[in-house]
């Protein structure tokens, strides 16, 4: 992992939506985006909802070399060099490198361990970045490891802020950053929270 772990190039876009900026322009879960978005090398989306997997978005932002990683359930209403992922599969786009992890509810309907879901820890320039996706606080994060953690924190649809605080010890990040706030469901008293009580250092970030 890397020695000083940097912030700086991660961007969070509202909701669940990231860009990472570096070598490559990274997305995940583009929604809502601004017309002036930059062009993205990687698309990388978790699931198939409409907040999630927004063709329009994904359109937008789209180059012909653009590389979209996702599961299969978003494949016919995407285009262009995709690829199929399972949680637990990893792929190598250049230099950088896409592991897919479970992610999914527990005692809640929307997102079905069943549907093979997923989250995804990116490795850019040594830093292993986890995206948790729209989840629940699962067994399978004491198996994650991160430097950074974007982890949601309202409630509703995904685990509430005093369950991403338990999240947190298994997961074990230097830095979290709380997301899953601010449009749908959830508000910054969540992510306030979050930062009160994580056993890490937290970061809230101002959406762009």
């Amino acid at each position: 992992m890397g020695e000083e772990i940097m912030t700086d190039n991660i961007h969070w876009l509202g909701h669940d939506s990231f860009r990472i900026d570096g070598e490559k322009t990274i997305y995940i879960d583009p929604w809502k985006l601004k017309s002036d978005s930059p062009k993205a090398d990687i698309i990388l989306i978790t699931h198939d909802h409409y907040d999630h997997c927004s063709p329009s978005d994904v359109a937008a932002i789209q180059k012909d070399d653009t590389e979209i990683v996702t599961v299969k359930d978003c494949l016919d209403k995407l285009s262009g060099n995709l690829h199929s992922i399972l949680p637990g599969e990893k792929i190598e786009l250049g230099n950088i490198i896409v592991e897919a992890v479970p992610s999914y509810n527990i005692g809640k309907k929307f997102h079905p361990k069943s549907n093979n879901w997923v989250g995804f820890v990116v490795t850019v320039n040594n830093t292993r970045i986890y995206h948790a996706g729209d989840t629940d606080h699962i067994p399978e994060m004491k198996d994650i490891k991160c430097d950074i953690g974007l982890i949601p924190v309202s409630g509703t649809y995904v685990m509430t802020c005093e369950e991403a605080v338990e999240a947190v010890k298994d997961i074990n990040p230097k830095i979290a950053i709380p997301m899953h706030w601010g449009d749908i469901v959830g508000g910054r008293k969540d992510a306030e929270y979050f930062k009160k009580h994580a056993s890490c250092e937290v970061i809230i970030l101002e959406k762009e």
